[in-house]
C-alpha cells in the first residue's frame, strides 16, 4: 500500500486532536459513536471507510474498536446512511468506545479515513480490508487521540 497524504482530513467535534477521549465515548461510559467529519476529499473517491484501531492494545494486531465502509464521498459530517460496519477485533459488526486494561497506561485511538477509488464489498474487518483494497485507496488521513482507564 502506497502512502498517500494530500488535503484529506478527518476531524471531530467530541474529541480534540491529541487529546484524551472523553468518557462518554469509552465501553465503560455510554459507548457513544463520536461525530467525525471530513474535508479535502479527492475528486476521484468513489466512496470513504473508516477503521478506530488502537495499536497499543496487548494483542500481535492491536485492537479494532470500528470499521466502516460505504460512506458517502461528501464533505462535512459522516452521515450514517448507507454505511455498513464490519467486525471488529471482539468480532462485532458496532461501534465498541476504548477500555485500555486497568493499569496498561495511556493507550492511542487511530481514526483512520480511507478515500476509495472503488466501493467495498462485503462486511470486511480491518485486516481484510487492507489486505483487499489497498491497491484502492486513494488518500489516507488520521485523527488521534487518547484514552486510558
Amino acid at each position: 500500500m502506497a502512502v498517500n497524504i494530500d488535503k484529506l482530513a478527518i476531524s471531530s467535534p467530541d474529541i480534540p486532536s491529541l487529546q484524551r477521549i472523553g468518557r462518554e465515548f469509552s465501553a465503560a461510559g455510554g459507548n457513544k459513536t463520536p461525530r467525525l467529519e471530513v474535508v479535502g476529499i479527492p475528486p476521484r473517491t468513489v466512496e470513504l471507510s473508516i477503521v478506530l484501531h488502537d495499536p497499543d492494545a496487548p494483542m500481535p494486531h492491536g485492537f479494532t474498536h470500528w470499521v466502516t465502509h460505504g460512506i458517502s464521498a461528501a464533505e462535512g459530517p459522516i452521515a450514517a446512511e448507507g454505511a455498513r460496519t464490519g467486525p471488529n477485533s471482539a468480532g462485532e459488526d458496532s461501534y465498541i468506545g476504548p477500555f485500555p486494561p486497568p493499569g496498561h497506561g495511556t493507550h492511542h485511538y487511530y481514526f483512520w479515513v480511507y478515500a476509495l477509488d472503488t466501493h467495498v464489498k462485503g462486511n470486511l474487518s480491518r485486516e481484510e480490508f487492507l489486505e483487499r483494497y489497498a491497491n484502492n485507496i486513494i488518500e489516507q488521513a488520521r485523527l488521534v487521540a487518547t484514552y486510558s482507564a
